[in-house]
């Protein structure tokens, strides 16, 4: 008694002395301090770090990846910085099916470049590339570190593993494309929407369909409509109408100082597209699982778990429902969506890549869920083996994904690597030109090419759609309607330079066939420069390229990528 006493008493302080420290740690107090430290979540510089130093990666590195991105982007902005590039008819004034806006959100970064760069167009392209890698990381670091507020670190760490390593993000985070900058606002939106900024969630989703694609409105619907009803109903829907109506404002405005009369972009794409007047098929068809495949391409088995996250929904709702399920059903409409339509095209995905990882990363982290209700003790074995899968499955989904992306890149470099050495041959003067061929499809912009050549031309390999034209400054430059533009694809006698005398240079595929091709008389070309490149026909966007071989060696090179010099006839 006397020794409890004791105890008692020096346990017990009076008035007037300070508070004793307590010996004792007790259950309750690790809980707080875990839920605390569960609460600051992943802080901004890991995530910001890494997914900068691969987005530099991607900027630096990355291919083109369809034509469109250098026609119907790249190009426009070379007009607007250089006052010379091509045009396609979708910028003919007479459509105007392409928003300016877009090109002008770069050109705010391509101006001040090409003064810093004068004589180095190329640099531009880069630092073009490298101010979207920034968006791209930034964007992704809101998201990993709304996760991890809302979900814990490891769904976080897990989405942060994807978002740097799947090929899907690595290619499309630095793509000059439309898609990706919906991407880039599918990414904010939900990071937004998950840290319970409704107004400003939906105020990104307004400004990514009018700026950027009116068709990933589809992607955005689940989060702005449980914004709708989960915030202030009045709010958001004040905020985003109000940014809608801004930007399109914006839009319109700029279209008419572009297009020289009174349009909308936005509202002629989706007439175009909706209204019967689209044909895109025109430009090429595909079966309803090409989306599947070219999904499985670019995340092999995380597209399959992802697709598998509505399957785990009912162990793992009460972690997982609803605003997660909100997040990621964009991945199940819009993949109905896009099948349904019969032109496809691989960046028509790029809006939900971020959705997709986040959907395979919450799979991975439920592994354990799946045993814990079966067998109640959450320490058995089979629960123990299921932990010890997840880092197993997530390094080899990345490993798979990081060998498919070093593959693609050294086996489709070869365009923009080959015209990179015409700068080393200013020596013929300027006004030389440039023919293309075949190859047109992956000429990677002007931005390439410098500034002593005269003009890049095409030349008949027996390609029967419709090229595009220089804009012609003679009949209003961006403004212009020119007659040889259609809207179903059909050739024109003017896009193709007829002597191929007049050509100083020619970029061509030589894919070692048995007959003789444009460039294979040495007697009137000598080869300037020649970079391996794999068959036309496993590119990139096929399914069959998953199949690429991961290691690098001599027998998988079908073709060489060839700078050629016609020899002058004096010279003969």
């Amino acid at each position: 008694m006397a020794l409890s006493a004791a105890r008692h008493r020096r346990g017990q302080s009076s008035a007037g002395d300070p508070p004793q420290p307590l010996d004792t740690y007790t259950k309750e107090d690790k809980k707080d301090a875990e839920v605390g430290e569960e609460q600051r979540g992943i802080r901004w510089i890991l995530p910001l770090m890494a997914l900068g130093i691969l987005r530099h990666m991607s900027a630096t590195s990355n291919i083109i990846h369809d034509c469109d991105e250098v026609f119907n982007y790249w190009e426009p902005l070379h007009y607007i910085i250089y006052k010379s590039g091509f045009q396609t008819w979708e910028y003919s004034s007479a459509f105007a099916l392409r928003s300016y806006l877009y090109t002008f959100f770069h050109a705010l970064v391509a101006w001040p470049a090409s003064w810093l760069f004068t004589d180095e167009k190329v640099r531009v392209f880069y630092v073009v590339r490298l101010f979207l890698g920034l968006i791209s990381a930034v964007t992704e670091t809101f998201l990993v570190v709304a996760l991890s507020r809302k979900y814990g670190n490891r769904l976080a760490s897990y989405t942060l593993a994807m978002l740097c390593l799947t090929s899907g993000c690595f290619f499309a985070s630095t793509s000059f494309l439309p898609s990706s900058f919906s991407m880039y606002a599918v990414t904010l939106s939900t990071a937004l929407f998950l840290l319970g900024k409704y107004c400003t969630a939906v105020s990104v989703a307004a400004a990514a369909v009018i700026l950027g694609w009116p068709f990933s409105i589809l992607v955005f619907l689940p989060v702005t409509i449980y914004s709708l009803i989960k915030g202030r109903l009045k709010s958001v829907f004040v905020s985003g109408s109000a940014t809608s109506l801004l930007i399109l404002v914006i839009s319109v405005l700029v279209d008419r100082y572009c297009y020289g009369r009174w349009t909308s972009s936005v509202v002629n794409l989706l007439a175009y597209n909706v209204l019967g007047g689209g044909e895109s098929h025109l430009y090429g068809t595909e079966g309803p699982l090409f989306y599947f495949r070219n999904g499985f391409n670019n995340f092999n088995v995380g597209f399959i778990l992802a697709l598998l996250f509505l399957a785990i929904l009912p162990i793992a709702r009460k972690k997982y429902a609803p605003d997660l399920l909100v997040v990621v059903a964009p991945i199940y409409i819009w993949l109905a969506f896009m099948s349904l339509q019969p032109h496809k095209e691989e960046r028509f995905l790029y809006p939900i890549y971020p959705l997709i990882c986040i959907a395979a990363a919450a799979v991975i982290e439920s592994f354990p869920d799946l045993f814990c209700n079966k067998y109640a003790v959450e320490d058995s074995t089979i629960v123990w083996i299921a932990k010890v899968l997840r880092p197993v499955i997530l390094s080899l989904i990345l490993c798979a994904s990081h060998s498919r992306t070093f593959s693609l890149l050294h086996g489709y470099s070869a365009p923009l690597e080959i015209y990179k050495h015409l700068e080393h041959h200013d020596d013929v003067g300027t006004g030389s030109v440039v023919c293309v061929g075949s190859e047109w499809h992956r000429f990677p912009s002007s931005f390439f090419v410098p500034s002593f050549v005269g003009e890049v031309r095409w030349i008949d390999d027996g390609f029967h759609g419709l090229l595009p034209f220089p804009f012609n400054s003679t009949l209003g430059g961006s403004a212009s309607a020119p007659p040889y533009f259609n809207n179903k694809n059909k050739a024109s006698d003017e896009q193709y330079l007829k002597d191929i005398n007049a050509c100083t240079f020619l970029v061509e595929l030589d894919l070692r066939r048995p007959y003789p091709s444009r460039g294979s008389d040495m007697s009137r070309w000598e080869t300037l420069a020649a970079i391996p490149f794999l068959d036309r026909e496993l590119s990139p966007s096929t399914h069959r390229s998953f199949f690429i071989p991961y290691m690098w060696h001599e027998k998988n090179v079908f073709g060489m990528y060839k700078l050629l010099r016609r020899i002058p006839s004096d010279d003969l």
